[in-house]
């Protein structure tokens, strides 16, 4: 259910009632004039602060899932316990990756060789300076030199035209090879950096056998246990980090110009009966939702030890920059009776029931909103006796 939203007027009517159960107005004789004591309508400048209940959330919450198929054979982790980036929570049977990758070793040591390559990161500069390109060369050369020997000795008359033919079929055999042999080397170049990918596909199989916390959290839910067989995708673990953690409030969208990125923000909880935690705000929605008429807030609260927990219900307290000149009236004068707060206006000796509406509480006074006017006296004892016409005697 999405958290609710008051104001700091919210419950000052029940506050000044002290009890749900309405009073009938007592009758008293037009003779007597009933005594009271009275309070004048003030006005003070105030500093408006913002109250609104909310939820805790997590900073983040992840759902760690197996990357691989697998058994699993070691899970380390339990609800509640505290994990570090990088730790292992998680290890599933790595045998038959290792099969994988020293067979992929194997046929990348073997294409390296090949190519006369030593080391795994080793690159070929010139294809043509490859061990089998510089045999073919080899041998296109030879098979060249004795193509132009025989054509020599046959210019001469000393060779017959049959042996030059020989020399040149081998010649352009030889020269076809070398072409083929470079071709086959790219190709050995391309299987090497295929193979190599391959390496480094089972190498990270390999890795994701051990499944590691991504950062700094509170085991939320473990889903599995040893000796059950996973596939890729299947939850694992789910992690919470609660260091800091998000408090997050709907604020009505009349107060948007006041509420700020950076403001502070004082926090109550049940659970921590007089104690106040400090927060930040430091999101705020760019968007009011039109059924609510409200915006989301979200604040940070600094929870190294852990004890606030995602779901909480918490009561906040925001100061605004919003500074009004108010009308103030005892508590105490404010009255409610068949479902409306009242106040009862002293003139002379006569009183004046009005309906009033009211707003935020300060210490034993009570804004009021609409009904009374500046300068004017209201009862503040005596209240269940009174209604429009009384005659009172009054007294400050």
């Amino acid at each position: 259910m999405p958290p609710r939203i008051w104001l700091v007027t919210v419950g000052v009517a029940a506050a000044l009632t002290g009890c749900g159960k309405k009073q009938a107005v007592q009758a008293h004789s037009a003779d007597s004039p009933i005594p009271v004591k009275i309070a004048p309508v003030v006005q003070r400048d105030v500093r408006r602060v913002l109250e609104s209940i909310g939820t805790l959330y997590p900073f983040d919450e992840s759902v760690i899932s197996a990357e691989i198929d697998g058994r699993v054979d070691q899970v380390k982790v339990d609800l509640g316990d505290r994990v570090k980036a990088g730790e292992v929570m998680v290890h599933i049977s790595d045998e038959e990756q290792r099969y994988l990758l020293t067979q992929n070793e194997a046929q990348l040591r073997a294409s390296l060789d090949r190519l006369g390559l030593k080391e795994e990161n080793d690159k070929v500069k010139d294809i043509r300076e490859t061990p089998d390109p510089r045999r073919a060369q080899a041998d296109l050369f030879d098979a060249e030199q004795r193509y132009k020997r025989s054509k020599s000795l046959v210019d001469q008359g000393i060779a017959s035209q049959s042996d030059l033919d020989g020399a040149v079929s081998k010649f352009k055999a030889a020269q076809a090879a070398y072409d083929s042999t470079l071709y086959q080397t790219r190709n050995l170049v391309s299987e090497v950096e295929r193979t190599k990918a391959m390496l480094d596909m089972q190498r990270k199989k390999l890795r994701d056998t051990s499944v590691r916390a991504p950062f700094d959290a509170f085991v939320k839910e473990r889903t599995i246990t040893v000796g059950q067989y996973v596939r890729v995708n299947t939850p694992l673990i789910t992690l919470v980090k609660t260091d800091p953690i998000r408090l997050r409030l709907e604020i009505p969208e009349r107060m948007a110009l006041f509420v700020k990125e950076g403001q502070l923000v004082d926090v109550l909880l049940e659970a921590f009966e007089g104690r106040i935690f400090q927060g930040k705000i430091w999101r705020i929605s760019p968007t009011v939702d039109q059924n609510k008429r409200t915006f989301v807030v979200e604040a940070l609260i600094q929870n190294a030890s852990g004890q606030l927990k995602p779901g909480s219900y918490a009561r906040a307290r925001v100061p605004t920059n919003r500074t009004e000149r108010i009308k103030l009236v005892p508590s105490k004068a404010v009255y409610y009776v068949f479902g409306s707060n009242k106040v009862y206006v002293v003139a002379g000796n006569i009183v004046e029931a009005r309906d009033v509406k009211l707003g935020d509480r300060f210490d034993q006074d009570v804004e009021i909103l609409e009904g009374v006017r500046m300068g004017e006296q209201v009862a503040t004892t005596q209240l269940n006796r009174l209604d429009t016409g009384s005659k009172v005697e009054a007294t400050l």
